[in-house]
């Protein structure tokens, strides 16, 4: 007998993603593209709540959307829930509260591991460094981590494109290069930085480009989620013993 417990109109989930509403490219290694990752994952959209809204005017009642998405993935049956944004981190601690699994709505959570493993400061690169600030910070568990901040905004292509929502369509390889730029000039500040963290969700799709180019460790929300996967969903070991 197999008896499973029912109440899940779709089964199989991991991570469940609460997503702004954006439509710029997701090319592979974005959250918002499920093809990034070898595990299922499912989405809510929160219609209305753009990326140029969280970063330059969050406000208190942007909260109660994100909790009600955050339950309806609970209840859609996954695992854990992360964000499509890394500024979600100003709200990890309500979304947390409001739902029995485990949420990592912001990449930034990793800020206080990371130090930990380089106990070196960690170079944070942003979507934008002015709008980055120790609120963002404390709700992701980070306060009193030493960081250096580089944001993106003196860009041309990502911010007209991922800022400024002037267009939706963008040059990947432009976006490419204007990070390495913003690498380098994180690096120059403060040769001492040990890795590096993309809070950006938009910039995992070149986080190899940037090790090549940096040659440090690159941690991003696809690394996070994956740990999450790992922990949240185990499986046997396939090794053998002699």
């Amino acid at each position: 007998m197999n008896l499973v417990k029912g109440g899940i109109n779709i089964c199989g989930v991991s991570i469940g993603v609460l997503s702004l509403e954006s439509y710029f490219p997701k090319p592979p290694g974005h959250i918002k593209n499920p093809s990034s990752l070898p595990f299922t994952l499912t989405y809510e959209i929160i219609e209305g709540l753009t990326v140029s809204k969280l970063l330059n005017s969050p406000t208190p009642d942007m909260l109660a959307p994100l909790l009600d998405a955050a339950r309806r993935l609970e209840r859609s049956g996954v695992k854990a829930i992360t964000g499509s944004c890394g500024f979600l981190a100003l709200f990890q601690a309500e979304i947390a509260q409001a739902v029995s699994v485990p949420v990592f709505v912001s990449s930034l959570v990793q800020l206080p591991m990371i130090h930990t493993m380089t106990q070196r400061p960690v170079g944070v690169l942003t979507a934008s460094a002015s709008a980055l600030t120790d609120r963002h910070l404390a709700g992701a568990g980070a306060a009193g981590v030493p960081v250096v901040v580089q944001g993106m905004e003196d860009s041309t292509e990502f911010a007209d494109v991922i800022l400024r929502g002037a267009r939706d369509d963008m040059d990947l390889d432009k976006v490419e290069r204007e990070l390495l730029t913003a690498g380098r000039q994180l690096v120059a500040r403060d040769p001492e930085i040990g890795a590096i963290l993309l809070e950006c969700t938009d910039l995992p799709p070149y986080a190899h480009a940037l090790q090549r180019e940096l040659q440090r460790p690159v941690f991003d929300i696809i690394t996070l989620a994956s740990m999450v996967h790992s922990a949240v969903l185990r499986g046997s070991y396939a090794g053998f013993i002699r």
